[in-house]
C-alpha cells in the first residue's frame, strides 16, 4: 500500500491534505491526474444511468439539511457505532471489530462499550446552542427522500422512476485508514429508485446486472468483482436487505 500511495503522489493523482503542516489524518486531495479521473468516473455514471434512461431525473441537494431530517431517518438514534477505548494506551476501536476484547496495539484492558454517533455536529449561526444544531449530512439518500415530492410534482414522473445524485458525505468514523479505501469526508453516486409494492425483487435484480454492466464497461475485469449479500448483523438500520459490488484487489 505505501508503494502506492507514494505512486499516486508523484505520478499528481493524490497528495495528504494540509501536507505542509504535518496533514490531517485521512484527510486526502485530489490532484491534477486525480481530478481528471474522478471527473471521468461521475461523468460515465451519469451519462448511463441518467441522460441514457428516460426513467431517471438527478437532483443536487444541499449539505446542511434540518435536524428533523436526521431524527425522523433514525439516524440521530441508530447512526452509531460501539465504541471501546483501552485503559492503558488509550487508543479507541470500534468493538464490533474486535476479535477479543483486548486493545489490538498494547493488549490492555479495554472500557465499556458505549455508541458513538457517527455524525459531525455542527451549529448554524452566531450563537452555540440546542436551537441552532446541524449536521453534515452522512450520506445523500435523505436529500433525495425529502425532494420526492417537489420532483414528482416538476418533472410529472411515474412509478418506476429513480432520482440520481452525486454529493459529499460526512461520516466521523472511529477507525480509519488505508489510503483513500476509508476517510471522514467522501463523495457518493447515489440512486433512490421508487417501485410499486411487490415490484422490488424484479428491479432489485435489474439493477445489480445493470450496475455490473457498467463496472465492467469502465474496463474491470469481471473475474475480480462479485456479488456480496450482507448478513443481518451488517444491515443499516433502514434496510430490508444490501447488496455489495466487491472487487478483489491484487495485495488482498
Amino acid at each position: 500500500m505505501d508503494k502506492i500511495v507514494s505512486l499516486a503522489k508523484r505520478r499528481g493523482f493524490v497528495f495528504q491534505s494540509s501536507e505542509i503542516y504535518g496533514g490531517l489524518s485521512s484527510t486526502w486531495d485530489y490532484g491534477p491526474l486525480g481530478v481528471e479521473l474522478k471527473r471521468n468516473v461521475k461523468d460515465s455514471w451519469w451519462r448511463t444511468f441518467v441522460w441514457e434512461r428516460n426513467d431517471m431525473v438527478g437532483l443536487d441537494a444541499s449539505i446542511l439539511m434540518h435536524p428533523d431530517v436526521w431524527r425522523a431517518s433514525g439516524h440521530i438514534q441508530n447512526f452509531t457505532d460501539p465504541l471501546v477505548d483501552c485503559k492503558s494506551c488509550h487508543q479507541r476501536w470500534r468493538e464490533d471489530q474486535l476479535e477479543k476484547h483486548e486493545c489490538p496495539a498494547c493488549g490492555g484492558e479495554l472500557t465499556e462499550a458505549r455508541n458513538f454517533n457517527l455524525m459531525f455536529k455542527t451549529f448554524i449561526g452566531p450563537v452555540e446552542d440546542d436551537s441552532s444544531v446541524a449536521y453534515l449530512r452522512p450520506e445523500t439518500a435523505q436529500g433525495i427522500f425529502v425532494n420526492f415530492e417537489n420532483v414528482l410534482n416538476s418533472t410529472r414522473k411515474k412509478l418506476p422512476f429513480g432520482i440520481a445524485q452525486i454529493g459529499k458525505a460526512f461520516r466521523n468514523e472511529i477507525t480509519t485508514g488505508n489510503f483513500i479505501f476509508r476517510t471522514r469526508e467522501f463523495e457518493m453516486m447515489e440512486i433512490e429508485f421508487f417501485v410499486r409494492p411487490g415490484e422490488d425483487e424484479e428491479w432489485h435484480k435489474r439493477w445489480l446486472d445493470d450496475c455490473m454492466r457498467w463496472y465492467t464497461d469502465l474496463g474491470i475485469n469481471p473475474d475480480r468483482l462479485r456479488v456480496r449479500e450482507h448478513e443481518a448483523a451488517e444491515l443499516a438500520h433502514y434496510a430490508k436487505a444490501t447488496y455489495d459490488i466487491e472487487y478483489l484487489f491484487p495485495w488482498v
